[in-house]
């Protein structure tokens, strides 16, 4: 870049030492006074070894590998697991036990002599225990209704990671489409530049222009340089992150041929309002809200007494050698019924009550509050779908119009009728026009991502 800087600085003074007081007509021929070409070093490596991937699989990928994935399924899991243990609660627990002991030695006999132990040596027990809790003032009853509760809050929750984490991976999907276009626009921004530095230098060597034309074309070749840098760096940036949360071993990139995203679909703001208001924020909300007025009216069923019902019978036998059983077994059995009723606990059934309430009223306002972001969100999130859906199409107006604009002016500067500054202005114009059009291709399909999360599907 010194040289060419150089080069643009010494022109004047060698054309004025070489050429005859009239200009040519039209610009020499010789190579020599081309510009020189930009080095292509300076550019940084372009990352050929990323494996391109669709945007589908990238979300399919990383909801299997993220962390918030795999937990929102054990908690899913957890929630079925308690669901079944309540009702397993209305079953009688089961046992059954077995034990074997030896006796020897010596005892005192009634008269209290020291005699040798006489009898069978090895003793053996076994039994069967049936236990139940016929009434516990409706705790079982509740505990189902609080962990059925509980499972439909986890798949709401796991619905919610789901897009979640597509928002995520879209996101930086998005980027890299976004960093590929910057990437192209900056090849054409670096290409405009060096046309124009081939016209103001055929100019200078003319004597049509000043010196100062050449050193401005030569700031806007050094601008599309580093504009193919920020991209290329950006672009990188982009493959990295994504491919952290696709989580693959390689580098992948978001596939050329992926339009996801791009088209303008039909969307109805009435149903997707109404999706909204059940989406799976709200959903989980709702959920929680009914596993806390269940667990608030489980904390009072100890102010009611507990029935309880059990069933035992064993047998006991002995044999004077060790056998896995006895020849011969004497059994009992016992049935019983009780009712147990706590008449002062230390207050503990009122703290329950008091942290149940509590849980409750947090519930009921986080429901609230739920709803109310699920609207201030679509309305949000749908302005911008709108919005930027608008701009598209008008950044994509305004593009083609600088391009025609930068076409004229070129013909203009070529044939004595504009200036180089002109010449810069729409050359300025369209870069700020492509800029403008990538961002709005980004923010759009970020929007429609944005509300895929907010209801829960795909639109």
């Amino acid at each position: 870049m010194k040289k060419l800087i150089a080069f643009a600085l010494a022109l004047p003074m060698g054309v004025a030492a070489q050429q005859p007081t009239t200009p040519p007509a039209t610009p020499p021929t010789d190579t020599t006074m081309a510009p020189p070409a930009y080095d292509t070093t300076l550019l940084g490596p372009v990352d050929t070894t990323a494996r391109p991937i669709k945007v589908d699989e990238a979300v399919r990928l990383a909801q299997r590998a993220s962390p918030l994935a795999v937990a929102a399924q054990g908690t899913l899991e957890t929630s079925r697991a308690q669901v079944r243990s309540a009702y397993a609660a209305f079953i009688p627990a089961l046992s059954i036990n077995a034990a074997t002991s030896r006796q020897g030695g010596d005892r005192f006999d009634p008269q209290g002599a020291l005699v040798p132990f006489t009898g069978a040596s090895w003793q053996y027990t076994h039994g069967l225990n049936l236990n139940l809790d016929l009434f516990d003032g409706g705790s079982r009853i509740y505990n189902i209704h609080t962990f059925k509760a509980d499972v439909t809050a986890a798949q709401a929750n796991e619905t919610l990671q789901q897009y979640g984490i597509a928002l995520s991976v879209k996101q930086q999907f998005y980027a890299v489409l976004a960093a590929r276009e910057s990437e192209s626009a900056a090849e054409s921004q670096l290409a405009e530049a060096n046309e124009n530095f081939k016209q103001a230098l055929a100019k200078v060597h003319a004597r049509e222009a000043t010196k100062s034309d050449s050193l401005r074309a030569v700031i806007q070749v050094s601008n599309g340089q580093l504009a193919i840098v920020t991209a290329r760096y950006d672009l990188s940036t982009a493959n990295a992150a994504l491919t952290r949360l696709v989580g693959t071993p390689f580098t992948v990139t978001a596939s050329p041929d992926d339009t996801t995203g791009t088209s303008f679909a039909a969307v109805d703001s009435a149903a997707l309002r109404a999706l909204a208001d059940a989406g799976p924020a709200v959903k989980q909300a709702q959920a929680s809200d009914v596993a806390t007025a269940a667990g608030a009216k489980a904390a009072r069923a100890p102010y009611l007494p507990t029935i309880s019902a059990s069933w035992n019978i064993s047998g006991n036998g002995s044999t004077n050698n060790l056998a896995f059983v006895a020849n011969q077994y004497a059994y009992q059995n016992q049935f019983r019924l009780s009712l147990s009723y706590p008449i002062f606990d230390q207050l503990q059934r009122e703290q329950s009550i008091a942290v149940a309430d509590v849980a409750q009223r947090n519930a009921q306002a986080q429901l609230r509050d739920a709803k109310l972001a699920a609207q201030a969100n679509f309305v949000q999130f749908f302005g911008a779908l709108r919005t930027n859906q608008e701009q598209v199409q008008i950044d994509e107006t305004s593009v083609e119009a600088a391009e025609e604009d930068l076409r004229v002016q070129r013909q203009r500067y070529e044939f004595g009728a504009s200036t180089q500054l002109d010449v810069l202005t729409s050359e300025a114009a369209l870069i700020t026009a492509r800029a403008a059009l990538i961002q709005a291709r980004f923010n759009y399909r970020v929007a429609k991502a944005q509300l895929e999360a907010l209801v829960g599907r795909d639109l």
